[in-house]
This record gives structure tokens, sequence and C-alpha cells, in this order.
């Protein structure tokens, strides 16, 4: 089972949030493809740069083409004397695991989490790889977890949405409202989960 992840917000934000989305290959590249042929947008699509019509879309879509996600939130307090890129890197790490954690008692067999290599340095997106690796692993040996380019990757462009509107709702943004209005009936139905960490 493919497990797509992407990430929006930082601590200095308020929130970080980490969407972990389960969806097949083709499942992800028909449901953009769908999206770009309603919509007539191209390029890589990012929650932050969608309308409200087309974020609900997503989500819609992302039902009709059997999906499901779980994102988890973190709004982390940063002390005197924290290290900015340490608490940071922390947050991630801890949503990444929380997030991907989440589905593995509903994996059929094994799990290839795939996770956007946008963020860190190519060392440690190689670490935060291998710690991915060691938790899906003890699901099923033949589980692997790579990094992937979000541009190429239709399954992380779907999590992007899918952070970016949970990291909205978590700062209170003036667009948060309608995103919850968006969001409620799929959080209502299972088809995403939300978890506070």
């Amino acid at each position: 089972m493919p497990i797509f992840c992407d990430e929006s917000g930082a601590p200095a934000t308020g929130a970080m949030t980490l969407a972990a989305v389960a969806i097949t290959d083709e499942g992800a590249e028909s449901l953009l493809a769908r999206f770009r042929a309603v919509t007539g947008l191209g390029g890589e699509l990012k929650g932050s740069r969608i309308d409200m019509v087309e974020r609900a879309l997503i989500f819609e879509l992302l039902e009709r083409f059997g999906g499901r996600a779980i994102i988890s939130v973190a709004r982390p307090v940063r002390h005197p004397g924290d290290d900015a890129g340490e608490l940071d890197l922390a947050t991630y790490t801890a949503l990444l695991a929380d997030a991907i954690g989440a589905h593995l008692p509903d994996a059929p067999g094994p799990v290839t989490a795939l996770v956007d290599d946008g963020r860190y340095d190519a060392a440690t997106l190689a670490h935060i790889r291998d710690k991915v690796e060691k938790l899906i692993d003890g699901h099923d040996p033949a589980s692997w977890a790579a990094l992937r380019d979000s541009k190429r990757t239709a399954g992380i462009q779907l999590a992007d949405v899918l952070a970016n509107s949970a990291w909205n709702i978590a700062i209170a943004s003036p667009r948060s409202h309608r995103i919850s209005t968006i969001l409620d009936p799929f959080l209502a139905s299972g088809l995403v989960r939300m978890r506070s960490i």
C-alpha cells in the first residue's frame, strides 16, 4: 500500500501539519488528471495556490478514487534557547511517524512510504527515510520508504493540499472556517482522520 506524505507550516507559524495519503499510484494519477481536466489548472498542485472550490474538489475526488488520509497536527512551543532548526526537524519527524504509524493497523500488506524530498538537505532526508523505513519494517519486512520529488508525484501533491488545509485550520487563518466546512463531512465519514500530537 503506498502512503504519500507532505507537510505544511512550521513551529514558527504556530503549527506544523503532515498528511499521509493512502492511495494507489494509479488512483493518485487519475485523480490529478481528473482535477486538471475539470479545473484547467496545470503544473504542480499546491494547497497554498488553489481556491476553495478547487480544494473541495480534491476532497471529493479523493473519495471517488479510493484514497484515505491521516493528518497529524502539532503546535510546538519554542522556548528561549531552543534551536529553531532542531525544533522544526523534531516536529516533522514526530508528525511523520505519527501519521504513517496510524495507517499501519489497517494496511493489508507491505507499505511503501513516499516522502516529499523538498524540506531538508539530502543527508537529513536520508536519515528521515531510514527512520521511516524502520517504522514500517515492523509492520511488514517487505515494506520500504523512499524520497520523491513532489513535482513528479501526484500522491505527494494531494498530501500537500490536505496538509495545507489542516494547517490553515490549526492557525485559524482567514480561510479556516471555509476549509473546516469543506473538511467536516470527510472527517465524519472517516475518509480523513486528524490527530494531534
